[in-house]
């Protein structure tokens, strides 16, 4: 494969989720809040929580061994590990570095990616640019979060939309006469970063927070939610010569049930080509949509030569979107 020929398709998913199960009759014995408010505002009905002894790490792990399985690769052919995620097992050393120690993946590289739920498009992005390059030609990328360890269970404006989990892909090189990644597009506004942060995460301290919980201004981030995702979702597709009516399955980020329907109304797709999930696992962030894409594979819905289109947006604020041809 000459460089001006190569891409990056996806060989191989994983996910990993807690056993434990926590629906929102749970909750409700917890916060001020009922199943019928959860399921009519967000559509979640349940969500997964991780043990106390279980970490970003483990379930990281698992995913990726479940991808690379599918994938019919070995750990010593990744070039890098990418994980994407706002919980890592700590700062230094990156949790990349716990996963390429546990599957053996001695000559990868390791990197963690910070952005949130846009987390699994910005590293799409980046295993695609090192791929068509010609640096590297096996990424393994994963979407990842433990969300119950930042969540304050009192705050019923957050503790209802989150769940832990994680989502795998191994991006490999390809021809791009079979098809794979077709384009990108992501961005990002500073200027928003006070919609949705985690204080006392980092050296910065905000003492007029007790803890390093969430926190949101619920409203105005699912405005921006719904016009970013909007935005970039046409843009992407514009830019590969595509139009809504070519694209056979959207994954967005499963944030909210009311702003996947509202991307779904503005690309004028019938329900069978939007896949949800939501309702199983609430928001794992960085890991809902290779979580998504894993379960798309698993019931069917993919076959070669389909158009997806990827769509997500995150704290940052940041946001992206990417269009690929299932090969």
């Amino acid at each position: 494969m000459s460089g001006q020929n190569l891409s990056a398709k996806i060989a191989g998913t994983g996910m990993a989720v807690p056993a434990k199960v926590w629906d929102n009759f749970k909750l409700a014995t917890m916060v001020e809040t009922s199943d019928e408010w959860i399921t009519q505002r967000v559509g979640i009905k349940e969500r997964r929580i991780a043990e106390d002894n279980e970490y970003t790490s483990d379930f990281s792990t698992k995913a990726a061994l479940q991808a690379l399985e599918r994938a019919n690769m070995t750990a010593d052919q990744l070039d890098l590990i990418l994980v994407a995620t706002s919980t890592p097992d700590m700062v230094l050393p990156n949790t990349a570095c716990f996963v390429q120690k546990n599957i053996g993946a001695v000559n990868a590289a390791a990197l963690d990616i910070c952005s949130a739920c846009s987390g699994f498009i910005y590293g799409s992005a980046i295993a695609w640019g090192m791929i068509k390059s010609g640096i590297m030609k096996n990424i393994l990328l994963i979407g990842v979060e433990l969300n119950s360890r930042i969540l304050n269970w009192k705050d019923r404006g957050t503790c209802i939309l989150f769940g832990d989990g994680a989502g795998a892909a191994v991006w490999t090189a390809c021809d791009a006469s079979e098809g794979g990644m077709l384009g990108v597009v992501m961005g990002a506004d500073g200027n928003y970063a006070d919609l949705l942060t985690l204080p006392n995460s980092g050296c910065r301290k905000y003492p007029e927070y007790d803890g390093t919980y969430i926190t949101m201004h619920g409203n105005e981030t699912f405005k921006q939610a719904v016009r970013t995702m909007n935005e970039c979702a046409l843009e992407v597709l514009e830019k590969v010569g595509l139009k809504p009516e070519d694209v056979d399955l959207l994954i967005p980020h499963q944030a909210n049930i009311r702003i996947i329907e509202a991307v779904q109304k503005r690309l004028n797709l019938p329900p069978e080509k939007v896949f949800v999930n939501i309702q199983k696992y609430g928001n794992t962030t960085a890991g809902t949509i290779p979580i998504a894409l894993h379960e798309a594979l698993d019931q069917g819905l993919v076959k070669k030569g389909d158009i997806l289109l990827m769509d997500a947006f995150g704290a940052g604020l940041t946001w992206g979107a990417f269009v690929m041809k299932w090969a």
